[in-house]
């Protein structure tokens, strides 16, 4: 399977599972009077639109190379990510919004078995984050793993929404809000996560250095190869799942051109051979 199939399955298996859970926590919340769940139904929501943007943004930046994008298109996975990332802040917002609008609302007790509800949903979210988040290592889509977090967040609202309920049922009457602390202690949660999504994504948009072991492993692996004294600068540039390399490769100042010039070949062909995540690799040949 290809790293962008791999990566849509996951995406699919996100949009069926956020689908699911915001039904069930739409009526669990609704019917047992929780609105801690009522907020994660919200959340769930706009996890879906969420996720039909990661699948778009994951198709679209595997697109080939053309006349007008010779790098490809892998830079539209971070515009996507910043988009996961609005949608984010916007459920925490709502969130957080709504909760302040309840805690001064009179309303009645959770009813008990929103807990059980809850305790199935927080083991669900926990199970996918892990599945997406072992699908955007494999594929290095920092779109998914924007995706993974919100299942994360989902979790993590739901712990929240568990523990706020659980506390106004074993304190009774007059603790009725609880649920509604704990869905905007949640939206802070979803903030915090939000910034932690976004700040990878905008250094792959500035091209920052960010990928020392790659570096080094493509050393290693240059080493490896015939005619190859050493290595000089190398800049790495991330672009949806793949990484354009530039690197300066130290060769015998006697060779001709030629030789100097299938050398260089030769190296690429190793290194994207070895490292199949590499995408366009320039090398720059240095006189020792």
């Amino acid at each position: 399977m290809s790293t962008e199939q791999t990566a849509i399955k996951a995406t699919y298996f996100s949009i069926i599972g956020n689908t699911s859970l915001a039904i069930i926590k739409g009526l669990a919340g609704f019917f047992g009077n929780s609105y801690a769940l009522i907020a994660d139904a919200i959340e769930s929501t706009t996890d879906i639109f969420a996720s039909f943007l990661v699948l778009f943004g994951i198709k679209y930046s595997n697109k080939p190379a053309d006349k007008n994008h010779p790098y490809g298109h892998g830079r539209a996975e971070p515009l996507i990510t910043f988009l996961v990332v609005g949608f984010l802040i916007t459920s925490a917002t709502i969130i957080a919004y709504e909760s302040i609008l309840n805690i001064g609302t009179p309303h009645e007790l959770p009813k008990p078995w929103t807990l059980i509800v809850l305790g199935a949903i927080i083991i669900w979210k926990e199970y996918s984050f892990r599945v997406v988040m072992k699908r955007s290592i494999q594929t290095n889509s920092s779109s998914l793993r924007a995706d993974a977090w919100h299942h994360r967040s989902d979790a993590i609202t739901s712990v929240a929404a568990f523990l706020g309920i659980s506390i106004a049922l074993i304190l009774g009457n007059g603790y009725e809000s609880a649920d509604d602390w704990a869905a905007l202690f949640a939206s802070g949660f979803i903030l915090y996560n939000s910034y932690l999504i976004f700040r990878p994504a905008l250094g792959e948009i500035m091209d920052e250095h960010l990928y020392d072991d790659l570096i080094e492993q493509i050393r290693i692996v240059s080493l490896q190869v015939d005619g190859i004294i050493d290595t000089e600068k190398c800049f790495i540039r991330k672009a949806g799942m793949q990484y354009h390399v530039d690197l300066h490769a130290i060769v015998d100042s006697n060779i001709t051109v030629k030789e100097g010039h299938d050398l260089a070949h030769k190296l690429k062909d190793t290194l994207r051979e070895e490292i199949p995540e590499l995408g366009h690799v320039l090398i720059h040949v240095e006189p020792n």
